[in-house]
């Protein structure tokens, strides 16, 4: 019996603590409020105020950690949040300050979300999409049993098909793989070493592709020559000795045939 009355009473001593402290963070505020602008006293209440409400900002934070963000770094952006709903509270509006500082703090973390942490900026409405489409993939995926389609998504956010597919593609904009990443088992082989470089072969596949009907225009003398001059790597002498003609004969019979080449391979020809 005795065991079980002190269980109960410690939560309830924490409660009156936490309630306590609530209702002194609340007179601080007050109590700043009521002061002019340039009251020597301010500036150390509104210290004050912000100690005592920080619990709540990190309460917050923690809220959204897990999610590609260090905890100190989301700790730090509700504590702006914070300062600013400090700045901004004005308890003659009636609304206790928890209830302003809250969407002020989550806000500000959002912001911070859209803003900060997205590899490649992208349009907001794109940013935006992505939350609906993940939102939507969370709930459909529970009601549905099963992974939802893009019709699925599409259906309950209540867009095309298209846009769903659009935000998807934008999503991948959130995350950068770094080019050093190790891609192989053993580490040696990194994700930049796939990466496919300029091929100078494709500038001159064309041209090759329309060489052979080319060559076929030229006579069977003119195709030796070239052969032997562009393939065999002969010398015009050493042509001309093979085929039983003058050098300079071999002369005019190349430049002959590359004017015809040139002909059938210009660019209005291919």
């Amino acid at each position: 019996m005795t065991v079980t009355q002190t269980s109960t009473a410690v939560p309830s001593k924490m409660k009156a603590s936490a309630e306590a402290s609530a209702d002194s963070a609340a007179e601080l505020l007050s109590a700043m409020a009521a002061m002019p602008a340039g009251h020597p006293s301010r500036a150390s209440l509104r210290d004050r105020a912000i100690e005592a409400w920080l619990p709540l900002a990190r309460h917050l934070a923690h809220r959204y950690s897990g999610r590609g963000e260090p905890t100190d770094d989301l700790i730090q952006t509700a504590t702006v949040g914070l300062i600013k709903a400090v700045d901004k509270f004005d308890p003659e509006r009636g609304v206790d300050f928890a209830g302003y500082a809250i969407p002020t703090i989550i806000g500000e973390i959002k912001r911070h979300f859209r803003d900060r942490t997205w590899s490649v900026r992208v349009p907001r409405r794109l940013q935006e999409l992505r939350l609906s489409i993940t939102e939507a993939n969370s709930t459909l995926t529970h009601s549905l049993g099963r992974s939802p389609t893009v019709a699925d998504i599409a259906v309950h956010i209540g867009i095309t098909e298209e846009e769903v597919l659009e935000g998807l593609e934008g999503a991948r904009a959130y995350n950068a793989t770094s080019l050093s990443t190790p891609i192989s088992a053993d580490g040696t082989t990194e994700l930049g070493d796939t990466l496919g470089g300029e091929d100078n072969e494709y500038e001159i596949a064309e041209t090759r592709v329309a060489l052979g009907p080319a060559l076929a225009t030229l006579d069977e003398r003119e195709q030796k020559i070239l052969t032997l001059r562009f393939y065999g790597n002969l010398t015009q002498s050493q042509i001309a000795d093979q085929i039983g003609i003058s050098q300079m004969h071999v002369s005019r019979l190349l430049t002959k045939a590359l004017t015809k080449l040139r002909g059938q391979l210009a660019p209005d020809s291919i």
